[in-house]
């Protein structure tokens, strides 16, 4: 069952010092079924970002629907979080406080929410260092404080926009794995913006191609590999031809637009 419905939308911006618009998006339609994981890929500049923002409510569209349970998206909503690329964590306070505050924002009773914030630190695998604050942890640890604030106050939907893209290749990809684990016990809705194309192919249901000028879906990419995912499964033949398929896409795209730049 379709959970999230994007159709026909289209997001511009206004140029600097001029009437004119640049179009980031247009013409997005896209189901999202409920309880699935959906990646979305392309090359920079192609609107990933914009298009979860847009789903988040964070930015106005200039045309089109996008409705979440039938409801019409009109702004940000306590049915979806967003996880972004950096932890954006209050210096001040610990791994405790930091979760805490989503919940205190949205005024959840406060009988249960310290029970609430230490179920999801321990999700995470933070359990003893719920006391430590933001400079004490590492990339990564960070990342997973930002992961549980998200989840904590309960969303339909988990947006997550390129959230390992400053890690090293090591810890991105056991944060890989974490997440893939806290989404298996949740089965929250999950839009995971990657550069990444094995990410995208190792977390994804679906894979979203994106292309640009303007950004618009080129084809979405069922992912048909068995879960739970194993890192052995990166050098199956399915996973491989996967991996063609989607830089093919991406190549094609960055090869149209430099006979473009060429052209003019």
């Amino acid at each position: 069952m379709s959970q999230i419905e994007l159709r026909d939308v289209a997001i511009e911006y206004r140029k600097p010092k001029s009437d004119e618009s640049f179009v980031a998006i247009r013409g997005i339609n896209l189901s999202i079924d409920k309880g699935s994981f959906v990646t979305i890929v392309g090359s920079s500049g192609c609107g990933k970002s914009t298009l979860l923002l847009a789903i988040a409510g964070l930015i106005p569209r200039a045309r089109g629907s996008i409705r979440v349970d039938g409801r019409d998206v009109a702004g940000p909503g306590r049915d979806r979080a967003m996880v972004f690329q950096e932890a954006s964590l209050l210096p001040w306070r610990s791994v405790h406080g930091n979760v805490r505050f989503g919940l205190e924002l949205q005024r959840w009773s406060r009988d249960n929410v310290d029970q609430r914030v230490a179920h999801f630190i321990g999700m995470v695998g933070l359990g003893q260092f719920a006391d430590y604050h933001p400079h004490q942890l590492s990339g990564g640890m960070r990342q997973r404080v930002n992961i549980a604030r998200a989840l904590a106050v309960d969303p339909d939907v988990l947006l997550l926009d390129e959230p390992f893209a400053a890690l090293d290749a090591q810890t991105r990809e056991v944060m890989g794995n974490e997440l893939l684990h806290i989404w298996e016990h949740d089965k929250k809705t999950a839009l995971f913006v990657t550069h990444a194309i094995d990410e995208a192919i190792f977390l994804g249901d679906k894979v979203v191609v994106m292309g640009k000028d303007p950004g618009r879906i080129k084809d979405v990419v069922e992912i048909d590999l068995p879960r739970p995912r194993t890192t052995a499964m990166l050098d199956s033949a399915a996973f491989v031809a996967y991996r063609r398929t989607l830089r093919d896409y991406i190549a094609a795209d960055m090869q149209s637009l430099q006979m473009i730049e060429d052209a003019a």
